[in-house]
């Protein structure tokens, strides 16, 4: 990994050489049609260095926070979030490749989410295989920091679902227009979970946990494919909606050709929607549940099923020259959350289960450009255990910035 390092630290000196020699442009994002959360990937401000066929760009994540729980805090923190290359390529013209690299906490996680290529055949049927990024929900694939005003992922989309996930894997996905409407579909067959989804230091059950296995681009634990599927239908006034399933095997129920367990299912269902309300108020939310088919015996905190929530909603306060900065724009944000890790009851005594957590986060944010974000953010939760006694109250405030290059 070094060597990567390496091999970055050199390519810039060379880039802003470029830059001073006026040989970079800037690729413009495509307006010109109804953009959904599947076209996000491509349409981002990526730069051309010269007559390279290659074209990069990125962005990166930073903030600082004050957080206490039921009084007790560890204090001021600076935090260095998030790193990320984006490399794209028309290879000829209706092939394409696209490639996301992403440094977490420093180089603390080094993850090649998206290394894909993009065979057209027909506007609704294309082919798509390498490194995916799976179709469930809408903000796994529509995660880039500067998009955002919020600097938290949201709960629901990182903890029961485990945005961002990726697989190895082959597919096809395609888009139909009418008038001003637009829907789109994605089916893709990658590699799945493992074992580490109910035996991983969380003490949960835990898709997010799951997603680290490092063999996960080499095989499939379970000698199954997992499918991911999505269908979303935007229109141009009222807005986009999709809904997206993933379906696999996650255990390893055979060995050298003998059945040593039965196969062991794991689900997840979403429902995600965006709108803007009077051409101002833009409401974003997602809706997901997770069902695991756990061993027989399993510890009560290894739930079944989970399910979680997030809405969002932005609202411009304020559009014009800030500072000079021409194009400037001031919001207010609101988002509601909520996860609950172990959706039942306990066995022997039929209470209900905890392990939940709720979550307010009130704050504004400020645009000098489309490309770039300062946000200010409250936030405040409860979160109860698995007995549901009195629940742990988390706050504190957050500032930070998001911004792509």
């Amino acid at each position: 990994m070094r060597y990567l390092l390496l091999s970055i630290i050199l390519f810039f000196p060379a880039l802003m050489k470029a830059q001073d020699s006026t040989l970079i442009k800037r690729v413009p994002q495509d307006t010109s049609r109804l953009i959904m959360n599947s076209d996000v990937m491509y349409n981002r401000p990526f730069l051309i260095i010269g007559k390279s066929p290659i074209a990069i760009g990125g962005y990166l994540e930073a903030n600082t926070q004050y957080m206490g729980t039921d009084g007790v805090t560890d204090g001021f923190s600076f935090q260095f979030r998030r790193f990320t290359l984006f490399f794209s390529s028309t290879i000829s013209k209706r092939i394409k490749f696209l490639s996301e690299l992403e440094f977490e906490e420093g180089t603390k996680e080094i993850n090649l989410e998206f290394a894909a290529m993009d065979l057209e055949l027909h506007p609704f049927l294309n082919f798509r295989g390498g490194v995916i990024m799976n179709p469930i929900g809408a903000f796994n694939q529509n995660h880039d920091g500067p998009r955002w005003d919020f600097i938290d992922r949201p709960l629901s989309a990182t903890t029961i679902l485990p945005s961002t996930l990726s697989n190895v894997g082959f597919g096809v996905h395609g888009k139909y227009f009418a008038h001003n409407l637009s829907l789109a579909y994605e089916l893709y067959l990658t590699n799945g979970f493992d074992a580490n989804i109910i035996d991983n230091t969380d003490n949960r059950t835990s898709l997010a946990a799951g997603k680290s296995n490092p063999e996960k681009f080499e095989e499939s634990n379970s000698g199954l494919p997992m499918t991911t599927g999505k269908v979303a239908l935007k229109h141009r006034k009222y807005g986009e909606i999709g809904l997206s399933a993933m379906l696999g095997v996650y255990n390893k129920w055979k060995l050298d050709g003998v059945v040593i367990d039965k196969q062991r299912s794991v689900s997840a269902y979403a429902f995600d929607f965006s709108t803007t309300i009077a051409n101002q108020t833009t409401i974003t939310g997602e809706i997901a549940v997770v069902e695991v088919d756990l061993p027989s015996g399993s510890a009560p905190q290894y739930g079944a099923q989970q399910w979680g929530c997030f809405v969002d909603l932005v609202q411009p306060l304020y559009k014009g020259s800030v500072l000079n900065f021409e194009k400037s724009k001031i919001n207010a944000c609101f988002r509601f959350e909520y996860a609950d890790y172990n959706v039942g009851t306990f066995t022997e005594t039929s209470g209900a289960i905890g392990d939940d957590i709720l979550t307010i986060v009130p704050g504004f944010s400020f645009r000098p450009s489309g490309q770039t974000v300062l946000r200010l953010n409250y936030r405040y939760h409860w979160q109860h255990d698995l007995l549901l006694n009195p629940p742990a109250l988390t706050s504190g405030l957050q500032f930070g910035f998001s911004t792509y290059f």
